[in-house]
């Protein structure tokens, strides 16, 4: 048995989630109730519940497995790097996460690279993994800028051996997407529409911010925050590309706000949307009048929370796509991916490729709790 100092703090972290999970449950009944005795007539709007239920005690017994499955083996080959798709306060959750993984396993921070380009550019991404290769590097998790676009380097990647992990994005149509660590993004993005449906109380008009049109992340979280509004009176007025700075998604909200009165919510799917979004309804005058749910936990983010200028925000846990992910790629290179991936397999969602981070919804009445559960983690 394991008994160390991480699997005490997951213990605890767990019984937090545990605990914020009925509490939200029990509160999103009761606003679930209030919106069916509605009938055909649009319910009013309502405060939002919390819902956090990630998947920690699944990555926990998984973590454990691959630990014990490296016991005694020589990781002084393993030189692993985590390289994201943008500089955002959000990943730095995932850099203390992979960070936290590689001094658990004994691997020399040296050999453990993070990288975050600076200007969320596809070439400042191309160029760190140019740097890697060139530094023998064994494996690498990616949230890619562009999925068709790294689909070639992919496929020559791992054609030498050198690991690919899928987190934060799935990677369809390269050769690793048979295995993605993050969020269920569909799921996510559901979530995220039921509760503009619920804030809205079922009726108005909304406009879509996100960093990128093509990434299947963004991709699939429109997909299901559409899908959640089907049968209300919500409609989709427009989706707007950011291209990743958060500069262009307060400027585009702006104008979206002003040639569009009748726009009651904004939906913002990257991490650095949800503070741009709340800037421009804060500087428009619309605080009490157009409703916000964002994606991510970002400090800015949790701030609006506070505030109550951002309803809801739909959260994942970057933290343990780090830290599970420096496991993954460590054992991929010691015990090879067979191996490794008979040991994720009994941890993976329905479609056989999914491994679940977790999906939750923080709002203001359990913004303390999920702080605590971040400082646990070592995040601040």
């Amino acid at each position: 048995m394991l008994r160390t100092r991480r699997s005490r703090t997951l213990a605890t972290a767990t019984a937090v989630l545990l605990s914020l999970a009925a509490a939200g449950c029990s509160k999103s009944a009761g606003g679930s109730d209030a919106s069916s005795s509605a009938g055909t007539k649009a319910a009013a709007p309502v405060a939002l519940a919390g819902s956090v239920t990630f998947n920690q005690t699944n990555l926990a017994k998984l973590d454990a497995a691959l630990k014990s499955a490296l016991a005694g083996k020589d990781l002084s080959k393993v030189d692993i790097a985590m390289v994201v798709n943008v500089a955002a306060d959000y990943w730095k959750a995932g850099q203390v996460g992979f960070l936290k993984g590689c001094s658990d396993l004994g691997i020399a921070k040296s050999k453990c690279t993070y990288f975050a380009p600076p200007g969320g550019k596809l070439t400042e991404q191309n160029s760190e993994l140019e740097t890697l290769r060139s530094q023998g590097v064994t494996g690498y998790s990616i949230s890619a800028i562009d999925p068709t676009s790294a689909a070639g380097t992919i496929h020559t990647d791992v054609q030498k051996g050198i690991g690919v992990l899928a987190i934060d994005s799935p990677l369809p149509g390269t050769d690793a997407a048979s295995l993605y660590l993050g969020t269920p993004n569909y799921t996510a993005g559901f979530q995220a529409g039921t509760a503009m449906k619920q804030v809205l109380g079922g009726k108005g008009k909304v406009a879509i911010l996100v960093g990128s049109l093509t990434a299947s992340n963004a991709t699939q979280r429109i997909a299901g925050f559409e899908a959640a509004l089907k049968g209300s009176k919500i409609t989709v007025a427009q989706k707007v590309n950011d291209n990743l700075q958060a500069s262009t998604a307060t400027s585009d909200a702006e104008t979206i706000l002003a040639n569009n009165p009748d726009v009651n919510g904004l939906y913002g799917v990257y991490s650095y949307d949800g503070p741009a979004l709340a800037q421009a309804v804060t500087s428009a005058g619309k605080t009490s009048s157009v409703h916000i749910v964002s994606d991510d936990s970002d400090a800015q983010t949790l701030k609006f929370i506070k505030s109550g200028v951002i309803s809801g925000t739909v959260v994942q846990m970057p933290y343990q796509q780090g830290y599970t992910g420096a496991y993954i790629l460590a054992a991929e290179k010691v015990l090879g991916k067979d191996k490794t991936m008979a040991l994720v397999k009994p941890y993976l969602e329905k479609d056989g490729s999914t491994l679940s981070s977790g999906v939750g919804l923080v709002t203001k009445s359990d913004l303390s709790a999920y702080q605590s559960l971040e400082s646990q983690l070592g995040i601040g």
